[in-house]
């Protein structure tokens, strides 16, 4: 029996990308996984959907449930988190995944457009963590992992998207205040960021193109990074800001990040949000690139 086998998880956007990488990573232990998404129908800019995601999941070895779910919404939320409960009789561990991203000065951002951001980022993830933390605190090692940065509170890293980084940043000081409130309760509550771009479709359609997908690593990094956040003891590994490669290196053991490269042996392309303090682990080399668009 592996880590997660037999668990549970609630994953937000979990039909493309990140998500998914973190999904098939569970699934490979034989876990099961709850693919709450909001694409039911395939899009030709965007790979995936909620039925081939959960084809993917039980091709890696573990049950699917693909749930059409927008998370601005009270009773979408409920009803998904109700229907995972009855499928598989609990809740182990929530990925707050589902983000949405506008990287524009305030003079040219549509207020429509902020309030998706607040809606998805902010106010989504505090609403499925709300639904899910009755079952969360009946599970024997619950965890909330929110795909989030640290809290590197500099002026870089909001002027020119000031309503992007609030509503990210969001999520991060839902980490800082739910890992003490849930203390008591066993349920771990940390932030997982990468390092550098990751190759989703955000990188490809809408922030670098080919490119700065070439400078990017795979999403696989953040799915073996997630595994182990979420194989630790819930009791005493919370409320913690962690980056993807620097978990691997210090926790997992990992030396040789080639094989997460989109390209092995070109520097990486830094992402947003990471600490200049927060150095990459030996003989991982970034790009002295500033401004490139950052991880949604």
């Amino acid at each position: 029996m592996t880590a997660l086998t037999g668990k549970t998880f609630f994953i937000t956007g979990a039909s493309r990308g990140i998500g998914l990488a973190i999904a098939l990573r569970a699934a490979r232990d034989g876990a099961n996984i709850a693919i709450a998404a909001k694409t039911a129908d395939p899009n030709p800019k965007l790979d995936g959907t909620i039925y081939t995601a959960a084809k993917a999941v039980e091709a890696a070895g573990g049950k699917a449930l693909p749930i059409i779910c927008d998370i601005r919404f009270e009773d979408q939320v409920d009803g998904a988190v109700a229907k995972t409960v009855a499928t598989f009789g609990g809740i182990d561990g929530l990925i707050n995944n589902a983000s949405a991203i506008a990287l524009s000065p305030l003079e040219k951002t549509d207020f429509k457009r902020v309030d998706l951001m607040l809606a998805i980022n902010t106010r989504g993830t505090l609403l499925a963590t709300k639904a899910c933390l009755p079952h969360l605190k009946k599970a024997a090692n619950p965890h909330v992992l929110m795909i989030a940065p640290p809290l590197d509170m500099k002026a870089q890293w909001f002027a020119g998207h000031v309503a992007y980084s609030i509503a990210k940043y969001g999520m991060s000081l839902a980490v800082l205040g739910l890992a003490a409130e849930l203390k008591p309760d066993r349920v771990a509550v940390n932030a997982l960021w990468p390092r550098t771009t990751i190759a989703t479709a955000a990188i490809g359609n809408i922030l670098g193109g080919a490119n700065l997908m070439a400078l990017s690593r795979k999403p696989e990094i953040m799915g073996d990074a997630a595994y182990l956040v979420l194989s630790q003891p819930s009791d005493r590994f919370t409320g913690r800001f962690l980056i993807d490669d620097t978990l691997l290196h210090e926790v997992g053991g990992v030396t040789d990040f080639t094989r997460y490269s989109v390209t092995p042996g070109k520097p990486l392309a830094p992402d947003f949000f990471v600490p200049v303090d927060m150095k990459p682990p030996p003989g991982v080399e970034i790009a002295r690139a500033a401004g490139l668009p950052g991880h949604i």
